[in-house]
């Protein structure tokens, strides 16, 4: 029998049936928070991903999370992944846009609002802490506050050794001769204090504290340095490794029948004690190095996530935990990101938020849908530009599917990758073919073998050609 208002205000007083209508309210009105963590050229490379790599504070929250086993940047390289992501569009080779080391600059898109800024504009106060956007003076519009970072603001973030990121001593004539940088890694007997992401760690657990006492609710992105090269971090996590156990990669050869568009990004050899690196002992103190660093900044994230619960904000908190992109560790001997192989686009993708159990999602997702994702969950207005389409129904559901295909795109290279298969094409500047390849995930998971040529994917090979196209031709990525 249902109660009348009347019954319920004689039963229970006016002045508790008051309190209880306001306290719904307040609990209906009530904002999310969102803490959004970039791991640089971090690869699925985490124990809560079946790695052997140490990563206990990042396994705990994904204890707590969707992750997402499918997950694809939609541009293999740190600056566009990140342009894309953060505008929510797509990498576009004919528009010369996010496809590139190069083409990634806030003035692609000036007039686009950015994931922090829709926040911001409907009343979220919203903080850059570390790397975020590629440039230190991307975007300053989208924050509350000027972003926040550790080194000198050259305007570029490769300018590595002018920050004193090695911690031994250097001596000129050991520096790279063309780009002037030290060795690719470094261990040192130092504590976590002596480097830079324990320090944007920390700044982060201050910001949280100023955070809690604001009124508004607040959009905190903290973007973590490490694993992106030079591989550098203290001794204590170098030690949790035996080099000489480090398993390295069975396939360090070239995939048969590969376009010759797809080649080894040559970012390692900018640094020094890189004269072999096919070496099988370049292999094992290579994985040791990127290893340690993962479980450095493993290390720090579980710092500010400690902090994040001691202040009892993660109970309202959204929080994002992903890498950029992804890194070849020696596979096909290659060392790096910039291909349309899956080593440089599959990518970890963690999400925990109030009511969302934790689950392993096989549901295909792509770094553009996660602005609309984000707005979706927090009630903020979409912007009319945005290409990605919003997985909150994923999850809610963990098991239900989003999307066929990702599409990722590397220069002049297209890639859709479903949940067996990987395709590619390559164009001219006269937009002719020069090059495709086809790779059965089913049959050859390691991506060893092209089939595109092979006369038993025949008919896989044309439907993709042809769903490529299609893809275009429905404006995938509609025009900005």
């Amino acid at each position: 029998m249902k109660t009348s208002f009347k019954q319920l205000v004689k039963q229970t007083g006016w002045l508790s049936v008051t309190s209880c209508l306001c306290s719904l309210s307040l609990h209906a009105q009530e904002k999310k928070n969102v803490l959004f963590i970039f791991v640089d050229d971090l690869r699925t490379e985490l124990g809560c991903y079946g790695s052997p790599v140490q990563t206990p504070n990042i396994d705990r929250l994904a204890s707590q999370s969707v992750v997402f086993r499918n997950a694809y940047c939609n541009v293999p390289v740190s600056g566009a992944s990140r342009a894309s992501l953060l505008t929510g569009v797509y990498p576009d080779f004919e528009r010369k846009r996010f496809v590139d080391a190069e083409t990634y600059s806030q003035n692609d898109l000036p007039g686009v609002t950015t994931l922090p800024q829709a926040f911001k504009e409907q009343g979220y106060h919203t903080v850059s802490l570390g790397k975020v956007f590629h440039h230190h003076d991307d975007r300053t519009d989208s924050w509350s506050e000027t972003p926040w970072i550790v080194s000198p603001a050259s305007g570029d973030w490769a300018t590595y050794n002018k920050w004193n990121v090695w911690k031994k001593t250097v001596e000129e004539k050991d520096l790279h001769p063309r780009s002037h940088r030290g060795p690719y890694y470094e261990s040192a007997d130092l504590p976590d204090s002596c480097y830079e992401d324990n320090t944007i760690a920390r700044k982060a657990i201050q910001k949280l504290g100023e955070l809690k006492e604001r009124k508004e609710p607040f959009f905190l992105a903290v973007g973590f340095r490490k694993p992106h090269l030079p591989f550098i971090a203290p001794q204590k996590y170098w030690d949790l490794y035996e080099e000489d156990s480090i398993a390295i990669a069975g396939n360090r050869y070239r995939p048969s029948g590969l376009p010759k568009q797809v080649q080894s990004s040559r970012e390692i050899c900018q640094y020094t004690q890189t004269n072999d690196t096919s070496s099988e002992a370049f292999h094992r103190k290579t994985r040791h190095a990127y290893y340690a660093c993962v479980s450095f900044v493993d290390a720090q994230i579980g710092l500010v996530l400690d902090e994040l619960k001691r202040l009892r904000l993660d109970r309202n908190t959204i929080v994002v935990l992903l890498g950029d992109n992804g890194w070849h560790l020696g596979e096909h001997d290659f060392w790096g990101k910039h291909t349309l192989l899956k080593e440089s686009t599959h990518v970890p993708l963690i999400i925990k938020g109030p009511g969302w159990k934790h689950a392993c999602s096989q549901s295909i997702v792509e770094f553009v849908d996660i602005y609309p994702t984000l707005c979706k969950a927090c009630h903020i207005p979409l912007p009319s530009h945005l290409q990605g389409k919003s997985f909150l129904p994923t999850l809610v559901q963990p098991q239900k599917k989003h999307r066929p295909y990702a599409y990722i795109q590397w220069v002049k290279g297209k890639n859709l990758v479903d949940g067996r298969y990987s395709y590619a094409e390559w164009h001219n500047d006269a937009r002719q073919l020069t090059g495709k390849l086809l790779f059965d995930h089913q049959a050859d998971p390691d991506e060893n073998r092209n089939a595109a040529t092979s006369e038993q994917y025949e008919k896989q090979t044309a439907a993709f050609g042809a769903q490529m196209k299609k893809a275009k031709e429905q404006k995938l990525m509609k025009s900005i």
